[in-house]
């Protein structure tokens, strides 16, 4: 049976990414992310919903979210949904999902983190 898995989101960074590096040398970048949802309840009130998504970001693209991404930046995010299972010490299972992403397009402004904002570059080299 055919079998899908892409997920698509819009939103902030609720914290600046954080790189490691594996043990076999490669780049993994973890950050989280808030997409809002607006919306009327049945009472005709404006009501909004904030989901917090965990991202995962390998390679080159880990480094690039590093360099340019920091808590608040809009980011748009494509990749697939990772379930992730453990057991606590007291035996009983835990479940997390994740985004995996495959391209992460960075809606701000292009500047890297550390750099001064009046010699950074506007354009992303990638």
């Amino acid at each position: 049976m055919p079998s899908y898995n892409q997920i698509i989101l819009l939103g902030n960074l609720t914290k600046d990414p954080e790189l490691r590096i594996t043990s076999g040398g490669v780049a993994v970048c973890s950050f989280g992310l808030a997409v809002n949802r607006k919306y009327n309840d049945s009472n005709g009130e404006k009501k909004e919903e904030v989901t917090f998504i965990d991202v995962t970001c390998w390679d080159n693209l880990a480094k690039a979210c590093s360099q340019y991404l920091h808590k608040g930046s809009p980011a748009f995010v494509e990749g697939r949904l990772r379930q992730n299972s453990w057991t606590t010490d007291d035996g009983q299972k835990r479940y997390k999902h994740e985004v995996v992403a495959r391209s992460v397009q960075f809606l701000g402004s292009g500047k890297a983190r550390d750099e001064d904002e009046d010699t950074a570059e506007d354009d992303i080299p990638f």
